[in-house]
């Protein structure tokens, strides 16, 4: 009888034990997310091994966090949490999940570089897409230093970033960010356009200088390489560029509709009323189009250029300041009618 007993407690320990099995092998081969599409998560570096687990609970499944909060608790994996953006797709069981996260297992993600007038909106931008500081970038893009160890200085460094979409690491540091930059910089010019550049006897920072003013005024494409032509025909004759953008960026006032006269002697390297030449660096991050623009001209012989008075986004092209005040007299009319100051 004691016998019988005794086997009688060995199956219902075995049992157990199966039990036990099966429901650890369920819970971690469970899916962790019940959403029907790939989630991400990112962790900081001021993330524990519960903030990261209320992270991923935020589109869990019950029987998959069950299963990943205990691997997570039961292993090192509080002592050494890595940073980075993770990946969790739809049939991602615990374990694979965990597996994940404690080797570092990673996804990247496309960043692209927004075209702005300001570093510390360029600043902003990459902070709120990146784990880095928004400060901490700013306070590197208007350090002297830092731009000079790149090629460039505080006035110069916009020049550095191509607005395209990059594939990159969540958590890639400031260094490895502005290294990256500078490398895609170097590739985009190789080539076609530092030849077309050098040809032009411009440097490719004198170009997206001037790409950027183009770009400020007009979004229309296909006059871009009209108004460089214009601009470089000034340039040329050694008369002052009277670009109404550099106005605003001197000012920063860029929701400016008019520009008058009395705004014309702000006392600012930028004033390209006041200065001949080009303006010390860029005035907002150049676009490919206005860059192509202007390694791609138009030759003619126009000095002169005024917005349309249909408000079309283009312009009236003029060879003599004479033709050029009938055109102005035409759109500062139309401003009027309009009722815009």
């Amino acid at each position: 009888m004691k016998k019988l007993d005794s086997k009688i407690y060995l199956y219902i320990a075995l049992a157990g034990l199966a039990l036990i099995l099966l429901l650890t092998v369920f819970y971690i081969l469970t899916p962790v997310s019940k959403a029907d599409t790939t989630q991400y998560v990112c962790i900081d570096e001021d993330d524990t091994q519960d903030s990261v687990l209320v992270k991923v609970g935020a589109f869990g499944h019950t029987a998959g966090m069950t299963g990943l909060s205990t691997l997570i608790r039961h292993s090192s994996y509080g002592e050494h949490i890595r940073t980075g953006r993770y990946a969790i797709g739809p049939s991602e069981g615990a374990f694979m999940v965990f597996r994940h996260l404690k080797n570092g297992q990673q996804t990247s993600m496309m960043l692209t570089i927004p075209e702005v007038r300001t570093m510390d909106r360029l600043a902003a931008v990459l902070g709120s897409k990146l784990m880095l500081d928004s400060a901490t970038i700013a306070t590197a893009l208007y350090d002297q230093e830092t731009c000079q160890q790149l090629g460039y200085d505080t006035c110069t460094i916009a020049a550095m970033f191509v607005p395209n979409t990059y594939d990159i690491y969540w958590n890639t540091s400031l260094d490895n960010l502005l290294k990256r930059m500078q490398r895609e910089h170097d590739r985009f010019w190789q080539g076609d356009r530092e030849e077309k550049a050098a040809r032009m006897q411009l440097t490719p920072n004198e170009v997206c200088t001037l790409a950027s003013i183009i770009d400020e005024e007009t979004a229309n494409n296909n006059e871009k390489p009209m108004i460089a032509g214009m601009y470089l025909n000034r340039l040329h004759q050694s008369m002052p560029l009277q670009a109404d953008p550099t106005i605003k960026f001197a000012l920063k006032q860029f929701e400016l509709k008019r520009i008058y006269n009395k705004l014309l002697n702000v006392n600012s390297p930028y004033n390209t009323y006041r200065n001949e030449g080009l303006p010390p660096g860029p005035i907002k991050v150049a676009s490919i189009k206005g860059i192509d623009a202007v390694l791609n001209y138009v030759r003619h012989d126009y000095l002169y250029m005024c917005a349309k008075e249909d408000f079309s986004g283009t312009h009236n092209f003029a060879r003599t300041y004479q033709e050029h005040l009938q055109n102005a007299a035409r759109y500062s009319k139309a401003l009027n009618e309009r009722g815009i100051e």
